[in-house]
């Protein structure tokens, strides 16, 4: 390794390592990234006290900084983390191996069979926050796809992320794959970045995952190709025919769950209908639940609220606080989905079966759901075992990027002699 303090140096053998471990992992056969997983799960769990210990680190450094209360919820890692993060791997690692699946096939007149086929992207380079279980979700996902990736964490996971990643090292050398295929940026300086958005040579797609400053650093410096992991400015549109218990329970746990990931509710819709009932009855439940809600002109009667601004509609807070609107009906709510929305993941609670297919027809965001909560917005709870994030574009994947989503296809075509009149 050359010396940190040569970061293109550095960078430059990264890019070149993973490359070459790109060229093996592309064939690697699917039993041996499978026992990677396997054991990087196994050497997660037996280091458990190791990266507890790492990520206490994380945690002075992260209370040095000044994270919000959310933002070291979304660092912390204990031994039920520790355990999801196990789980994690071991569900990506029990996953059908996408690499070399068989998308569509046909045969032509003219005597030609024709198969499309998965196969991986290459190099992915992945740009994240405050969360260490990225690390393994990013590694295990990409490893399954054949793909070698070189991850660069945020400075206030630099342990924890530094001890899971000796973990999934240690998975790929009992399976006898090249330990470079995952590589950890062993530095917080911020030139490793600027770096590996340019490395057009050896990294064929980056992926961000953090907040509305790290992607749109990434858009605008990037000239690699980027899945864009946009901020989660996440709506629910209360219907006058929800069902009142559904929406208590849906609401107070999109919002309060967990506040620092991007699908925690942060901008609740009321239909006109509602407001001295169930809209009432919402927005107090959230008010004893510690929640601050930001109210418009008509929901500020309510006790305990705070006047909204312009700039509470498309905020995205990762924290308890919430912006509250009434809406004239689902066409209404649409609307103001439209003017602020994210294209993250939107929620409409109702029993009327024409106004959700009217919420799912007329919005464009990544996820939509229907009377349920939007913390599902989650490549785990979508079954893909892990997620490397969330895309909000429509280039290539969109939604939860799991495995599948991180490969791109091949045409295989197969004739007899076969020549062109």
């Amino acid at each position: 390794m050359k010396d940190i303090a040569d970061i293109p140096a550095l960078m430059t053998e990264l890019g070149q390592n993973a490359k070459a471990a790109a060229a093996e992992l592309a064939f690697a056969p699917a039993p041996a990234k499978r026992k990677a997983l396997e054991a990087a799960a196994d050497s997660v769990w037996e280091r458990r006290a190791e990266i507890i210990e790492a990520n206490k680190k994380d945690l002075d450094f992260g209370r040095d900084k000044g994270l919000s209360d959310a933002m070291m919820d979304r660092l912390m890692l204990d031994e039920d983390r520790i355990q999801g993060i196990v789980g994690g791997l071991r569900a990506v690692a029990a996953q059908d191996d996408p690499v070399g699946e068989v998308l569509a096939e046909w045969d032509r007149p003219t005597g030609l069979t024709i198969k499309r086929v998965r196969t991986p992207l290459g190099v992915v380079g992945v740009i994240y926050e405050s969360r260490p279980n990225v690390t393994a979700d990013a590694g295990a996902l990409c490893l399954k796809s054949g793909n070698a990736v070189i991850l660069r964490g945020g400075s206030e996971s630099f342990h924890s992320s530094g001890a899971i990643h000796a973990c999934l090292v240690e998975g790929l050398r009992m399976a006898g794959l090249p330990e470079t295929a995952i590589q950890l940026v062993p530095t917080r300086d911020r030139a490793a970045v600027q770096e590996l958005l340019t490395m057009v040579d050896t990294v064929d797609v980056i992926v961000p995952r953090g907040g509305k400053g790290l992607v749109g650093l990434v858009q605008r410096e990037a000239r690699v190709p980027v899945f864009a992991h946009l901020e989660g400015i996440v709506h629910i549109y209360l219907d006058k025919f929800a069902d009142p218990k559904k929406a208590m329970d849906v609401i107070l746990n999109a919002k309060t769950r967990r506040t620092g990931i991007c699908g925690a509710a942060e901008c609740l819709l009321i239909h006109e209908d509602l407001v001295d009932g169930l809209g009432k009855d919402v927005i107090a439940m959230l008010l004893d639940a510690g929640v601050r809600v930001h109210a418009d002109a008509t929901l500020q009667a309510i006790s305990g609220t705070t006047a909204a601004t312009e700039d509470d509609w498309g905020k995205e807070y990762l924290d308890m606080d919430i912006a509250a609107k009434v809406v004239s009906d689902v066409d209404g709510a649409i609307a103001h989905i439209n003017a602020y929305s994210s294209n993250h993941t939107d929620c409409v609670i109702t029993e009327d079966a024409a106004v959700a297919g009217r919420f799912f027809e007329r919005l464009d965001s990544a996820i939509l759901m229907h009377n349920a909560s939007t913390q599902f917005a989650d490549g785990g709870e979508f079954g893909m075992g892990a997620e490397i994030g969330i895309a909000t574009g429509k280039m290539h994947a969109r939604g939860p990027v799991g495995a599948a989503q991180l490969t791109s296809f091949k045409y295989l075509v197969v004739g007899d002699g076969t020549t062109r009149a």
